[in-house]
């Protein structure tokens, strides 16, 4: 395999694995560090590539363990969603305002959630994967991953009514 079907075979796959790298490991430069520390395993592995039936799916579980490895390793503990994924930048600044603090309160309920939750969370609701790609990502079944993801915005959502209705934590 030459270098230009290993980037076909990879392409797609690069922003997700950013993302969800991001999201389990918080920093930008982290997450820049384990992109490229994926795409260089996949890339030693490129001779074997076309083996596997779903290269993005291989290549999220590498991104995946890679950054377990180093949260065990590190111990970081805080996930920012980009404002930039969610915010339309024609609204108006009272809508952004808002939009902003919705958002703040939405990752503060994500990041309270257990780490398997998080994980289903992000490739689920913002990665848009189907329930079949999580469970060979994740080697869980798609029932858990059904549960977990109904009980992970169970809580999110109550965390939300409680913050409407009652105001400011």
């Amino acid at each position: 395999m030459d270098q230009n079907e290993f980037m076909l075979l990879t392409a797609p796959s690069k922003d997700k694995i950013f993302r969800l790298a991001k999201r389990l490991l918080v920093s930008i430069e982290e997450a820049q560090d384990a992109t490229q520390e994926v795409l260089v395993k996949l890339w030693n592995k490129k001779g074997d590539l076309q083996d596997y039936n779903n290269v993005e799916a291989l290549a999220m579980t590498m991104t995946k363990n890679y950054c377990l490895d180093q949260l065990k390793s590190k111990r970081a503990s805080n996930v920012k969603i980009s404002d930039k994924e969610f915010l339309r930048s024609e609204a108006p600044l009272d809508k952004n305002v808002e939009d902003n603090d919705s958002l703040a309160w939405v990752e503060k309920s994500i990041n309270k959630l257990p780490e398997q939750q998080r994980i289903i969370i992000q490739l689920r609701d913002i990665e848009q994967y189907e329930f079949d790609e999580i469970a060979e990502i994740l080697d869980i079944s798609e029932g858990t991953i059904r549960v977990s993801l109904s009980r992970a915005r169970k809580t999110i959502r109550e965390e939300m009514m409680k913050i409407h209705s009652y105001g400011v934590k």
